[in-house]
């Protein structure tokens, strides 16, 4: 469980193919510092599994699921990633319930930079996971925890503050760019509760 309060901006050092998966180099300092192999972390809001450390980062392999339903199989070696340990008992829950299991990929449409520092950020979305998004209501782009501030046909907007952009990757974001996008938990189980209240879907009685 994470809360998508990204701890570091960490970098790829490699990325090696495995016959449709991929193992992933990171360099990093700060989410290694207590990790052991087994361990979990977020990397742009997917969590992976620590399969080797060294010094200067660890390594995760990421699997032919992975790749087809998160933008991890985009990244080159170079590139910023956001990194988050998963939250323990008893921390402060700074961002929302994230649980590190991506619903599906979304496309910067826009960037507008406004006169105080911040940024207007436009993402368009299809599919199913559109009906999650509410005004005011919490998503994940690429692991950060955000506030929905419009929602219209296809897509969604949400206003960055200068310190996200700065400790982020959402701070390169440019129109065009894919990003992992996780709905409201929440939401997600509300909905499966009530179908099961009101009776089955058209998908489920097929």
């Amino acid at each position: 469980m994470f809360t998508g309060i990204v701890e570091e901006l960490g970098r790829v050092r490699a990325v090696t193919a495995n016959a449709g998966g991929v193992r992933l180099d990171l360099d990093c300092t700060e989410v290694i510092a207590d990790a052991r192999i087994g361990d979990s972390i977020a990397v742009n809001g997917c969590c992976l599994t620590v399969v080797a450390l060294d010094p200067a980062g660890w390594s995760a392999d990421a699997q032919i699921e992975t790749i087809e339903r998160t933008t991890l199989g985009d990244l080159v070696p170079g590139d910023p990633v956001n990194l988050e340990r998963p939250m323990r008992l008893g921390d402060r829950l700074g961002g929302h319930l994230v649980l590190g299991h991506v619903d599906g990929v979304g496309t910067v449409r826009a960037v507008e930079p406004l006169p105080d520092g911040s940024t207007r950020i436009r993402i368009g979305v299809a599919g199913p996971l559109a009906r999650y998004l509410v005004e005011k209501g919490s998503v994940t782009v690429d692991g950060v925890s955000l506030t929905v501030t419009t929602v219209d046909d296809g897509s969604f907007g949400v206003a960055l503050i200068p310190h996200t952009l700065a400790v982020t990757t959402l701070g390169v974001r440019r129109p065009g760019d894919r990003v992992n996008l996780e709905a409201d938990m929440v939401a997600k189980h509300i909905e499966r509760l009530v179908a099961f209240a009101t009776g089955p879907t058209d998908e489920e009685s097929s």
